[in-house]
């Protein structure tokens, strides 16, 4: 009797209900999650108030200035280029060109993605076969070569038409990720109430589905907006972006094209280059952290420290 009464005294909590903030939580305990979240908020910054971190910049950084191709010195802290402008200012404003590219384009890319994996999974039937065949056909398109393609006849050296073609070709592999993990939903018990209390198919994905997925969607933004990054950057050192603009790509297209290495100025080509891919390892690591958090089996196991007693 006075067992009964210990376990009805002391209820466990509800398996599977995670705690209010609790995924703030895991974040926060997270190495690589705060890793990335530290080096992209360091971008925000730079992106936010560049003239913060420039403050002796009286002028545009583009400007022509009278001291072209110098080494590294206490003035110019990464050189100038062959047109004489400061290199390391250019590097802290072209950050926000790069990062716009990444958020909007990776946030419309995802956006896509949800549109049309989640409606597959959920309509079934031939709506289902044909945005799955629609998703199969941009996932087998050689992407490089389509991406050079778009972005040279539909208008070289314009952002809007980069981020637009980067959104075209970034969003298959995501849909068919959001297309299976709803199909596991798809006839879970709160989704049939739902159905029963006669709600309507849009209240039940906006409302029912989506925020089961919220990890998945939010890995899958990182992970578009990571792709976006290195392809815009690869795109824009080609030649297709405006090389007027102030971007981490242009900066690379400029260095390769006045020789910077050949006049032994290393740290105007290799800077913006360390820039982009660290925006890349930001984000790819709050990507594989959102992974680890959503799936306990991808958790590295850690030795519990021996109490002593």
């Amino acid at each position: 009797m006075s067992a009964i009464v210990a376990g009805t005294a002391a209820p466990t909590p509800t398996a599977g209900r995670r705690p209010r903030g609790g995924l703030w939580r895991a974040v926060l305990h997270n190495r690589k999650a705060m890793l990335g979240a530290v080096l992209l908020t360091l971008f925000c910054l730079l992106a936010a108030f560049p003239h913060l971190f420039v403050p002796w910049l009286e002028r545009d950084p583009r400007a022509i200035g009278d001291m072209p191709l110098q080494h590294p010195s206490s003035e110019h802290w990464l050189g100038t280029t062959g047109l004489g402008q400061d290199v390391y200012a250019q590097l802290v404003y072209s950050t926000r060109e790069s990062l716009i590219i990444a958020v909007v384009a990776g946030l419309g890319a995802t956006i896509l993605s949800v549109l049309i994996g989640v409606s597959a999974a959920y309509l079934g039937g031939v709506a289902d076969n044909v945005l799955s065949m629609f998703t199969d056909v941009f996932l087998v398109l050689p992407t490089f070569p389509l991406i050079i393609v778009l972005a040279t006849y539909a208008g070289k050296g314009n952002l809007t038409v980069i981020i637009i073609v980067l959104i075209v070709t970034g969003w298959s592999y995501g849909a068919r990720q959001m297309r299976s993990q709803a199909l596991s939903l798809r006839n879970r018990d709160f989704l049939e109430s739902a159905r029963v209390r006669g709600e309507r198919r849009s209240y039940i994905i906006v409302v029912e589905v989506l925020p089961t997925m919220t990890s998945l969607i939010v890995a899958n933004f990182l992970g578009a907006a990571l792709y976006s990054v290195l392809t815009a950057a690869g795109l824009q050192f080609l030649g297709l972006g405006d090389p007027n603009s102030l971007s981490w790509g242009t900066m690379l297209y400029w260095a390769q094209n006045q020789g910077a290495l050949v006049n032994g100025l290393p740290a105007w080509a290799l800077s913006p280059g360390l820039a982009v891919a660290l925006l890349g390892v930001s984000f790819a690591l709050l990507n594989y952290a959102f992974d680890e958090i959503s799936n306990p089996a991808l958790r590295p196991v850690r030795r519990r420290r021996a109490r002593s007693h």
